[in-house]
């Protein structure tokens, strides 16, 4: 899945990130709302890994970038 209004190579940045984080938390025994709940996310009903790492990924694209003076 890409985002339109993102830079491909953000978002593809961000779904790594994502993923990482998802399957970290997964190695340890938890589950998808415990990864969104790591990024500040609240769970919706009917959530598995995927959607996890969309919303995961689609948060860290809504942050405004750093830019240098």
């Amino acid at each position: 899945m890409t985002r339109h209004h993102i830079n491909s190579q953000q978002w593809q940045n961000n779904v790594a990130i994502a993923r990482a984080a998802c399957a970290r938390i997964f190695r340890d025994g938890g589950k998808p709302a415990d990864a969104l709940a790591q990024f500040g996310l609240e769970a919706t009903s009917g959530l598995d890994w995927s959607r996890a790492v969309d919303l995961i990924a689609d948060a860290l694209s809504a942050q405004p970038l750093r830019r240098a003076a």
